[in-house]
């Protein structure tokens, strides 16, 4: 270590102005419009350099964005029809003013992209998707996304028609990435090949952004990119006496982020060692409440757990409180899904509804069911993070056996190929899994749709007493995707809560994590969001006694 902290050249930590930030991974993408599976890396980037039509606030209320006001009406068919009046003093970062065209253009581009049924609610998309996936002519794909549901009425208004109403969409415009525009007087025309390069290397003041920052350049060996302030932005940081933008901010990847921190080498760093957050807090270290669940799933297709009343006892003989305890700085235990912060959570007395700590129920309902004969296999990620989930997984296995029932943690690097990989006979062949779900955007519907049929639950739940509950649960959430009256979806989303983690138990939820990082504190403002991305396009440069008074406005 002290070796690569003494050198220079190739190893990238060289002597360099600006703010310097050390993030998990680098950007898989600088094209926001095409994407990948792996896009929790590009956010911190694209949230820099870009923006939405709507935003949220502290409260994750929906506000103005790049709209600064929308209608929502219901045409004849019972489609959804969004328009939306742009701001007319939003500027690209070479001058020239973003257009309803920009949007039209970007978001056909995205649905030819590598993430495009992240589309598929915009009226028409499904049969664009279809035929893209059936290697339909060209033709046939180019008039069918001409009939998308997206259309410029004129340079400042755009018209959004959803094949049915979802009262998550104004949400999702916040944060997901597909959904910004893309500056189409830069990119109509261009062959596949140059739209690549426009995005692959950055030069020239390309590619054009709408945040704070722009991209000036992206170093894929030396795994860095160059973030430079964008003076033409319309979302400038909320400056205060004293503070001013910061012109250069660099993002690199480091396994000895935490050694550069300590001998000022860096500026931000994310403490993602669980052990290390039992250490001594330093002064500097600062906590982001996340919109997230870390949950108990259970295999119910594998007896005995193929029982609801075996599970619900596991799930009532878990002392969370006892679980997180001396683990982490601060731990928000939970028995339900969503987190307190996001619209509509559960009360105190739906919540109560709910499993929760109570040995002496968990023992009877086993009782009740015949026990649990065989050891269960948990199984868990391996590697170090900010979630302590081999030391978790060890206390729900010797809190488990206090009632009886045996449990063998398997700590597996191949985690996701062993929670999907199933038996000979057709079952999967774990028998419990830990894992966290974070919130896309703050909306119920971002924690549900994982639970879903086609989610990624492997859970088997879908075959319970013939797919009965999960059916039911389904058309809980559609409707309530559908209500634009907001405490009549809560009211839906609570009863679809209920049928998953209470009656059919699929899994038991243990907290909400946080995410601890370290941060100058001549920094203000640099930041994690509730949706675990480096927060960066409030940034202030000020000094070390203005850290204060920059806590006091919402910036740290």
């Amino acid at each position: 270590m002290a070796v690569a902290l003494g050198a220079c050249g190739p190893c990238g930590f060289q002597p360099e102005a600006g703010v310097k930030v050390v993030v998990p991974a680098m950007p898989t993408t600088l094209d926001w419009s095409f994407s990948d599976p792996a896009s929790w890396a590009n956010y911190p980037v694209m949230l820099a350099t870009q923006k939405g039509l709507t935003s949220l606030g502290a409260d994750h209320a929906v506000g103005p964005g790049l709209a600064e006001r929308w209608e929502r009406v219901r045409d004849a068919q019972g489609r959804e029809v969004y328009t939306f009046h742009l701001r007319g003093d939003v500027r690209w970062s070479d001058g020239s003013a973003l257009t309803a065209r920009d949007f039209v253009f970007g978001w056909r581009r995205a649905l030819r992209g590598r993430e495009r049924g992240e589309m598929a609610d915009l009226e028409g998309a499904v049969r664009a998707l279809a035929l893209q996936e059936e290697g339909a002519p060209e033709a046939d794909v180019v008039a069918a996304l001409d009939r998308v549901g997206v259309e410029a009425v004129d340079a400042r208004t755009l018209r959004v028609t959803l094949a049915r109403p979802r009262s998550y969409f104004l949400s999702r415009l916040a944060n997901v990435y597909l959904f910004f525009p893309a500056p189409a007087a830069d990119l109509e025309g261009k062959s596949a090949e140059a739209v690549r390069d426009y995005f692959d290397r950055p030069r020239d003041g390309r590619p054009l952004a709408l945040g704070p920052y722009r991209v000036e350049a992206w170093d894929r060996a030396g795994e860095r990119v160059r973030l430079v302030y964008n003076p033409r932005t319309a979302f400038p940081p909320p400056l205060g006496p004293g503070e001013s933008p910061a012109p250069v901010l660099t993002l690199m990847k480091s396994e000895i982020g935490p050694a550069l921190y300590e001998r000022g080498r860096v500026d931000f760093v994310f403490v993602d060692s669980a052990a290390a957050l039992r250490t001594r807090a330093p002064a500097d270290l600062q906590r982001e409440p996340l919109l997230s669940t870390y949950f108990l799933a259970f295999n119910t297709q594998r007896p005995p757990l193929d029982k609801p009343e075996v599970r619900r006892a596991l799930a009532y003989a878990l002392d969370r409180e006892a679980l997180l305890a001396g683990l982490l700085p601060v731990a928000r235990v939970s028995n339900v899904l969503l987190p307190a912060e996001l619209p509509a959570s559960a009360s105190p007395e739906e919540a109560a509804r709910l499993p929760s700590h109570d040995e002496a129920r968990a023992r009877e309902e086993l009782a009740r069911a015949g026990g649990v004969a065989r050891p269960l296999r948990l199984v868990v990620k391996a590697g170090d993070s900010f979630v302590p989930e081999e030391a978790l997984a060890e206390r729900i296995a010797a809190q488990l056996g206090r009632v009886g029932v045996q449990v063998v943690v398997d700590v597996r690097s191949d985690f996701s190929a062993e929670v999907a990989r199933r038996t000979s006979e057709g079952p999967r062949a774990y028998d419990m899994y830990v894992r966290r779900l974070g919130a896309d955007y703050a909306h119920p519907n971002t924690f549900f749709t994982l639970f879903e049929r086609e989610g990624n639950h492997q859970t088997g739940w879908e075959t319970q007493a013939g797919g009965e509950p999960m059916a039911r649960f389904e058309r809980l959430l559609e409707e309530a995707d559908a209500e634009a009256d907001s405490s009549r979806a809560r009211a839906l989303y609570v009863q679809a809560q209920d049928v998953l983690v209470g009656e059919q138990a699929v899994i038991a939820p243990l907290y909400h994590p946080d995410r601890y990082f370290r941060v100058r504190a001549r920094l203000h403002g640099l930041d994690v969001d509730p949706f675990n991305f480096l927060a960066l396009p409030a940034l202030r440069l000020g000094s070390e006694s203005g850290a204060v008074a920059a806590d006091a406005r919402g910036g740290r």
